[in-house]
């Protein structure tokens, strides 16, 4: 029978429930997550951190690569010229961006920008490499660092110098491309459900709160634990904004020159930050097995007596026979303080063994998201723990899906709205599209539009800002509002 873990809790995380932004920082700081670093707004990812980025890496790469992506490396310094090409897309980034006037003492002619995000130097190099229409589709990816000057930042969440994968592709309609857009979109969705094992809200992003420079912006929104919304990746349809200002023009079969339709797409190091908020507690950290950089650690019970580190090391090197990520601490510290150590850091299974266990030929094993402890046969012990791995994960999606969807509520006006933020939930509502109306309610409940599902079925008749009544003629969109990161 399952026993409950009654360990006590790390006493120098703040409550969760309490003071929800200090747990968040003590604990990407107390698990070694990352640091700060010495310029202002930077962070210092630390192994354990920059192992879950791996796994997140490796994991996503795969998709893309099954999908038709290449990896490629643009430069990280861009002339500053490029981004006034595009004139939403310079208005959008200006106030971010990072500016190189100097190579040593030399003043340069042209200032340089510190790429805050890449279409700008992609369309220059699209310009040289797309000549035909036998060129296209040209399906790039890059692994890379961006640099956006922020005011407010949190580590991982938002910082002035982050990760990111950003995906940037040609096509010779709007068809595919809006395909490609959507697909990519999919390929997130999928990732967060089955790596990260948080469920996500997908849809159209408003005209305010789209990509500088797209036609469209379509995003995944995670709910976290405090009721608020992270946005975790967006894919955008850019048409032929971009196409324009830097002039890309390919020979058609028919003779004709025209202009390719693009789309870019990314997520970060912000999805770090995500499956922290999505799924820890008081313990600290809550790890997916899928991108947990231990999933298994190995814990002997009384080791000073014979033969126990013995089997404890059988147990860790068949566990990483099997493929496991299994790990192993045989340091001095207490039994408890061990628990404890782990239990914050988020592995997904505790592996332990004591000399009794070893005469009846078992193993204790502790689920970290569900804080029970359970015995089993040491017999095909990596049979089990590859059974139990894909348990924990398919409980934390479930768990995660249920809080989602038990913290959605239909507001009919904008009264009503109030309450329902305040009790750390999204709004569901209609939406006429003004953006005085978004504005309203923004200024209002410090809210914002999240997204537009796919799914339009109506949840009200009126606008919820100013009243608008939904008829077919005129319809009214329905959307997600919601306090956000």
């Amino acid at each position: 029978m399952a026993k409950k873990n009654k360990a006590q809790f790390v006493q120098d995380i703040a409550d969760i429930k309490e003071d929800f932004p200090q747990w968040y920082t003590d604990v990407v700081i107390k698990t070694e997550l990352v640091d700060y670093g010495p310029v202002k707004g930077s962070m210092v990812i630390r192994p354990y951190g920059y192992s879950i980025w791996e796994n997140i890496q490796r994991e996503l790469d795969t998709r893309f690569k099954e999908t038709g992506h290449q990896n490629a490396y643009f430069p990280m310094l861009i002339p500053y010229s490029f981004l006034t090409r595009e004139k939403n897309h310079i208005e959008g980034f200006a106030p971010e961006v990072a500016l190189v006037t100097h190579y040593g003492e030399e003043e340069l002619a042209e200032k340089l920008v510190v790429r805050p995000t890449s279409e700008t130097i992609v369309c220059e190099m699209y310009k040289k490499w797309v000549k035909s229409y036998r060129d296209l589709p040209v399906l790039i990816n890059q692994w890379a660092n961006v640099f956006r000057c922020e005011k407010t930042t949190r580590p991982f969440l938002r910082t002035s110098e982050f990760l990111w994968q950003e995906g940037h592709t040609l096509h010779r309609t709007h068809e595919e491309a809006l395909e490609e857009t959507l697909k990519m979109l999919g390929v997130y969705e999928e990732f967060m459900k089955n790596v990260l094992a948080v469920p996500v809200l997908t849809g159209r992003k408003s005209e305010k709160e789209k990509f500088a420079g797209a036609n469209a912006t379509y995003s995944m929104e995670a709910m976290m634990l405090d009721g608020k919304s992270l946005q975790a990746g967006t894919s955008h349809d850019l048409g032929t904004n971009f196409a324009k200002g830097f002039e890309i023009k390919y020979l058609d079969s028919d003779g004709e020159h025209k202009m390719p339709y693009q789309t870019s797409w990314g997520v970060s190091t912000r999805l770090i930050g995500a499956l922290i908020m999505a799924h820890g507690d008081q313990r600290g950290l809550a790890l997916p097995p899928r991108v947990a950089p231990i999933q298994a650690i190995v814990i002997p019970i009384a080791s000073h007596k014979e033969g126990v580190v013995d089997k404890a090391d059988e147990l860790y090197n068949e566990l990483k026979v099997a493929g496991i990520r299994a790990d192993r601490d045989y340091s001095d510290n207490s039994p408890g303080w061990k628990f404890n150590e782990w239990e914050m850091k988020g592995v997904p299974l505790r592996v332990e063994q004591g000399p009794r266990d070893i005469e009846n030929g078992v193993v204790q094993i502790f689920r970290r998201d569900t804080c029970e402890k359970v015995e089993v046969a040491r017999e095909n012990i990596a049979e089990t723990v590859t059974l139990l791995l894909e348990e924990v994960h398919e409980n934390m999606y479930n768990k995660a899906k249920h809080f989602l969807e038990t913290h959605i509520q239909v507001a009919e006006n904008i009264e009503d709205m109030k309450d329902i933020l305040d009790n750390q939930c999204f709004v569901k509502t209609m939406w006429c599209g003004d953006p005085e109306c978004e504005l309203k309610i923004k200024e209002m409940y410090q809210a914002s539009a999240r997204v537009m599902p796919f799914d339009q079925t109506p949840v009200g008749t009126k606008c919820v800002a100013c009243g608008k009544v939904h008829t077919e003629e005129t319809p009214l969109n329905t959307i997600y509002f919601a306090r956000a990161y």
